[in-house]
């Protein structure tokens, strides 16, 4: 059992999830602290407040908390937006490599057959 444990601990896809997960959160505080300190600060030099959760609809004895949803699809634009350029700032760098094309499954297929058939 122990020399289970120790081969899926060690598997390559586990290692890259680890890394990628930590790599995530760091890459989250970068983008927290984008939003918090830089976008946010814009926000309010246009709009005179600092973020929206100030905006609400009463209805009723409650209220639609709408300002709050604004700053989360605001966060989450800005997030989309970064990874869109993270994400294209690699393509870039590390453009894919065509695969090499061999032949097809039916032409495999075609050539065992024919050479079967010459038997």
């Amino acid at each position: 059992m122990l020399q289970e444990f120790k081969e899926f601990v060690s598997k390559g896809n586990l290692v890259d999830l680890a890394v990628a997960v930590v790599l995530g959160l760091a890459f989250a505080a970068v983008v927290n602290s984008l939003v918090a300190d830089v976008v946010t600060p814009l926000i309010a030099a246009i709009f005179g407040q600092p973020d929206f959760t100030a905006i609400t609809i009463p209805v009723g004895d409650s209220e639609i908390l709408i300002g709050n949803f604004l700053n989360a699809l605001i966060s989450f634009v800005i997030v989309a937006f970064v990874l869109f350029l993270v994400v294209r700032a690699y393509n870039q760098a590390f453009p894919e490599k065509e695969a090499a094309t061999g032949p097809t499954e039916i032409e495999l297929l075609t050539e065992i057959r024919d050479a079967l058939r010459s038997r």
